[in-house]
């Protein structure tokens, strides 16, 4: 079995090493900013059940000497960090995020605009058609699903902890549905070469911020202002751009694929937006008409049952008085306002007869019959081509 808990300090090591290995937006290959992310999200879990949140002082803010900036990382929303462990060998085997809000009123979360423009002329009776992005700055805030990655040698296994990893995100959600926006929003990562480059960026945006892709989006970790005031805002003709830059804006490296068909099996589409960085998509959907999302509700767990008896696959979820999470996927027995669990589930996730616990019913999702290949769900979100492992090891 598998056990997704909160993100601790203990996994930074192991998360890094994963982060190593493909070119990640929120999963940076950095100690200080990864150690950032997860003490905010443990301080988001705690408040959320109740826990006394020790008050952090936020170190002062210096001028950076590079676009490399602060080791300070933005914290103007909840942001939750999920770890999962292969609960055989107890080891680390990946992780996933979601943003309660991603930007906001003044607060720009920064997208590029792809839209057409028609030119005819009547005298000559022929005329042409021009895409055309414009840099778009949304207020509305939305939530954010991202930084999922999973362990390569774990892709493919019958019991798709990939999967798991993903949806426990919406599972989360569901059960704190005040936390979170009305829309859902997941930025898929354009592809990028194993050396850390994309070619819409080489050319577009290193046009007006002169330096690497990988360094410009670092920057993006810890502050999003230099965005508006070094991009152009004045429509720009895609038609201009080489045919082989064209060709890459809106589209996904390989091994994102499975990720982007997940979401889209979830009810996510792309409406005419892609990343002013990368050129990737960003693909979004409406929170209440998300499968998962509709399908959770709280129930009591009834006495432990054997297994032969559960045929409902769900995703269980139980949150401590300390902030302690603690989910897994197994088959329950459904009934009206409880669940009957096995026991080993139950005790995975340190619940008994008479707890509450979340449950996202996964029945109009998985067939009955699945449960043999990881495919989607083991691929991570906005991840790029795996890179080759590295002989230096960077802190």
């Amino acid at each position: 079995m598998f056990l997704v808990r909160q993100s601790k300090a203990a996994d930074v090591s192991t998360l890094l090493k994963l982060a190593r290995m493909v070119y990640f937006i929120n999963l940076p290959p950095n100690e200080t900013i990864m150690q950032g992310k997860i003490d905010h999200s443990a301080r988001c879990f705690k408040r959320i059940s109740g826990a006394k949140v020790e008050q952090r002082e936020k170190p002062r803010k210096r001028k950076p000497s590079k676009i490399s900036g602060w080791a300070e990382v933005e914290e103007e929303s909840d942001a939750f960090m999920f770890t999962i462990e292969d609960t055989e060998t107890r080891g680390v085997i990946g992780t996933s995020q979601i943003r309660a809000h991603q930007g906001g009123p003044g607060n720009p979360n920064w997208t590029f605009r792809i839209t057409e423009k028609t030119f005819r002329s009547q005298r000559l009776g022929w005329g042409s058609t021009h895409k055309v992005g414009q840099l778009f700055g949304d207020e509305t805030g939305p939530s954010e699903i991202g930084g999922l990655i999973i362990q390569p040698s774990y892709r493919g296994h019958k019991l798709r902890p990939g999967r798991l990893l993903s949806f426990v995100r919406f599972h989360w959600l569901a059960l704190h549905r005040e936390l979170f926006a009305d829309r859902i929003l997941a930025e898929m990562m354009g592809p990028v070469t194993e050396e850390g480059d994309n070619i819409f960026w080489d050319n577009f945006g290193r046009k007006f911020i002169p330096v690497r892709f990988g360094e410009a989006d670092r920057f993006c970790q810890h502050n999003r202002n230099f965005i508006s005031e070094l991009l152009p805002k004045e429509e720009i003709y895609l038609s201009l751009f080489p045919l082989e830059v064209q060709n890459q804006i809106g589209v996904v490296g390989r091994e994102t694929i499975p990720a982007v068909r997940l979401l889209e099996d979830l009810g996510f589409k792309n409406h005419g937006f892609v990343d002013p960085f990368d050129g990737g998509p960003h693909l979004d959907a409406v929170t209440a008409e998300v499968p998962l999302i509709r399908d959770t509700r709280r129930v009591e767990a009834a006495r432990a049952t054997n297994s032969d008896r559960c045929t409902t696959p769900a995703i269980i979820s139980t949150l401590d008085k300390d902030g302690e999470l603690r989910a897994t996927e197994t088959r329950v027995e459904l009934l009206e306002d409880a669940a009957r669990v096995p026991a080993n589930a139950l005790t995975l996730i340190q619940a008994k007869a008479g707890t509450e616990i979340g449950l996202t019913s996964l029945a109009s999702i998985v067939p009955p019959d699945t449960g043999t290949a990881d495919a989607a769900g083991a691929t991570p979100d906005g991840a790029a081509k795996r890179r080759a492992p590295r002989k230096k090891v960077r802190s």
